[in-house]
């Protein structure tokens, strides 16, 4: 099997709900696991964007929102053994005792760093000890855990992420990726269908939910059709409605990619659309999402999993676009054009958090890709010369990265500071 394939497999993922709170409740259940008696208390320490991340987003199970309620979820109800779905099966009980809990002022929660990379700490007390397990680098990769002050387990240092070492996908320029997508047996790719089954169900979540209120308006600006003749329109319908799904919390699993549900949507479902709308080969479309995926990566391990940049947008969004140049038979060439044409435009746009703002961010990326695409097709594209455009598509998506990191840490703080202004307001009105 193909390197870039099994990297594909190893990242391509289920999540329920937004990754971050998912990863926050997987630590609490992870930890609870090694208490006993009723929970005392819970103390989670998250860095920048995982708090950020979680701080007003849907979670599966409840109606409530927020790093308190996903580690007072995950305490309570959640089998540490479903990772990242692992708030699945929460009953009404289970979300009632957990509300109890944060309202009782039971979990207290605090950001440790701003930094880009993962990292989450749970702690859970009882009246008999009391466990803390740790998570860093990936939203499940579990560094350390103790027990009563005891370590118990701890990963040995040469396992955990070396950052001195290139990315396996930097080893690559974008001309060997499509080389690479164009010729792998597509037999090897066959495992991506399970993306478009996961992710599509989840749409149909979000299209049928009492709750959603972006999906019925794309339904309507389509023709009130799921499928119609207009590639774009479907391709926001598709793409959106299953995003809006994700940041409400509702019960289905989306396929992610780099740790994030909305970047596989995004690198996914507006391809299924082209392909759906004109009749593409499923081969086609296999061979596209292996390109967007890859391209997406390439991005992300330039920026970090988690940034003040809307990677959904602007890593899955441009590695869609390549996607879509290949479903068009374009070249490598028109891909960097249109790399040129999303670098110059929707880079810097900010993510702060999993809400219903990433449905939004979601439409831009969409019809941005759209135009980038078209323009490139026609030789229209933001030259080289200009702005943070390199001279090669591989040094441009890095020039991408870098905007979110460490370009923009100064405004993770202040989106920081923002959220924390919002949460010391409501909790005054509270009192």
């Amino acid at each position: 099997m193909h390197e870039l394939t099994e990297l594909i497999r190893q990242d391509m993922r289920p999540a329920l709900g937004v990754t971050e709170p998912g990863a926050i409740a997987f630590a609490a259940a992870t930890a609870r696991k090694y208490t006993e008696g009723p929970i005392q208390q819970i103390q989670l320490e998250l860095n920048s964007g995982m708090y950020k991340n979680a701080f007003t987003c849907g979670i599966p199970g409840s109606i409530q929102m927020g790093n308190a309620h996903a580690a007072a979820l995950g305490a309570i109800g959640s089998d540490p053994d479903q990772g990242l779905q692992c708030l699945d099966g929460i009953t009404p009980e289970q979300a009632q005792q957990a509300l109890e809990l944060v309202s009782a002022g039971a979990v207290q929660v605090t950001m440790r760093e701003i930094t880009s990379t993962i990292f989450i700490l749970a702690t859970v007390k009882t009246p008999s000890g009391c466990a803390s397990v740790t998570i860093r680098d990936a939203h499940t990769n579990i560094v350390k855990i103790t027990q009563n002050d005891t370590v118990i387990f701890e990963k040995p240092q040469t396992a955990l992420a070396d950052h001195s070492d290139t990315p396996l996908i930097h080893r690559y320029t974008l001309k060997q990726l499509c080389d690479y997508v164009r010729s792998v047996s597509v037999e090897e790719l066959t495992f991506i269908r399970q993306a478009f089954t996961t992710n599509y169900a989840l749409f149909e979540a979000g299209l049928h939910s009492p709750r959603t209120t972006f999906a019925r308006y794309l339904l309507a600006a389509n023709g009130g059709q799921v499928f119609s003749q207009n590639e774009q329109k479907t391709a926001s319908l598709l793409c959106n409605a299953a995003i809006e799904a994700r940041v409400l919390g509702l019960p289905e699993p989306a396929m992610s990619i780099t740790g994030s549900g909305a970047h596989g949507i995004i690198a996914t479902m507006p391809l299924y659309a082209a392909y759906k709308v004109n009749g593409y080969t499923e081969e086609a479309l296999l061979r596209a999402t292996a390109l967007s995926y890859l391209v997406c990566m390439y991005i992300k391990e330039y920026s970090g999993k988690l940034s003040a940049f809307c990677g959904c947008a602007i890593a899955a969004g441009t590695g869609m676009a390549c996607g879509l140049v290949f479903l068009r038979g374009g070249s490598v060439e028109q891909m960097h054009c249109t790399i040129n044409n999303l670098a110059g435009s929707i880079t810097g746009m900010i993510c702060d958090g999993g809400n219903q703002g990433c449905t939004m961010k979601g439409v831009v990326a969409v019809d941005a890709a759209w135009q980038a695409v078209d323009m490139a097709m026609k030789n229209i594209y933001i030259d080289s010369i200009h702005g943070i455009n390199a001279a090669t598509p591989e040094e441009t998506m890095r020039n991408m990265g870098r905007i979110a990191s460490p370009g923009m840490v100064g405004t993770e703080k202040t989106i920081l500071d923002i959220l924390q202004e919002k949460r010391s307001r409501k909790e005054e009105k509270t009192q």
